[in-house]
């Protein structure tokens, strides 16, 4: 584990010093690297954040490791912590992790607010690849630049541009449902913050794509773009309250627009 403190915060540190000094002691030489990720490193992190990791491993984890860090995860979710209720991250294998994996092979992951491990393709991506060897912080192990091969601007574009259409389709035919008060604000954040990528090529900050989208496009989605950022906090209430309608139908109509402008190459 890294000697340096990864957060201003103790009791995360704490959570998190749990998490990989247990890993490494399942994993053994199977272990890698670990590191923070998400909004806790490109600056947009509240007492409402996800705890984003991703663990290097050496390859995928055995039957026998597995329910060990089954048993670990389950553990540390009930800690007397909020943050430890919050973690969210996967288990990469070295050869997936050093450049992007077409296939998006389904990994160990652990969903925010959840206890166990599942497969899903969830960080299998070149966004979490770019973010953390941009802006990871290592818990331990070495710099995510040497696990981890650049990542262009026209390919980060690509599968940002590639997300906003699947994911589109899935709210547009609610099979991802926006009609409570976490995931439609959610939604226009994050549909701002993407066509932040397509401008700049990089992944910024969620309060960056806020600010940038509420100047650069046009008038009539600012009050929904300010109305969402400030309809962030407390997610894990919200998602349990029904959004209101017309914010779901103005959320709908954002989408339709962010695509027109997506099909265009971002706004200017």
């Amino acid at each position: 584990m890294n000697t340096a403190a990864p957060t201003p915060d103790p009791e995360l540190n704490a959570v998190l010093h749990e998490l990989v000094t247990s890993a490494q002691a399942i994993l053994g030489d199977r272990f890698i690297a670990a590191y923070l990720q998400g909004s806790f490193t490109v600056g947009d992190w509240d007492a409402h954040s996800d705890v984003d990791f991703l663990i290097a491993i050496a390859h995928d984890v055995p039957e026998g490791d597995l329910l060990a860090l089954q048993a670990m995860h389950a553990r540390i979710y009930h800690r007397d912590s909020a943050w430890a209720q919050h973690l969210e991250g996967s288990y990469f294998p070295r050869e997936l992790l050093k450049r992007g994996d077409a296939a998006h092979t389904p990994l160990l992951f652990l969903n925010n607010t959840s206890d166990k491990l599942i497969r899903s393709g969830h960080d299998n991506t070149l966004v979490v690849r770019w973010v953390v060897r941009e802006y990871g912080i290592p818990l331990a192990g070495p710099a995510p630049s040497a696990l981890i091969d650049p990542v262009s601007a026209d390919d980060l574009c690509q599968e940002v541009s590639a997300t906003m259409r699947t994911w589109a389709r899935e709210i547009f035919a609610t099979t991802y449902r926006i009609d409570n008060r976490w995931a439609q604000p959610y939604a226009v954040l994050s549909y701002c913050r993407m066509l932040h990528t397509l401008q700049t090529g990089r992944i910024g900050s969620k309060p960056a794509g806020a600010e940038w989208a509420r100047g650069a496009l046009e008038s009539r989605w600012a009050g929904l773009i300010q109305c969402a950022w400030e309809d962030r906090p407390h997610p894990s209430v919200k998602v349990r309250q029904p959004a209101d309608p017309a914010d779901v139908e103005e959320t709908l109509a954002f989408i339709r627009y962010a695509l027109t402008l997506s099909s265009h190459e971002g706004a200017s």
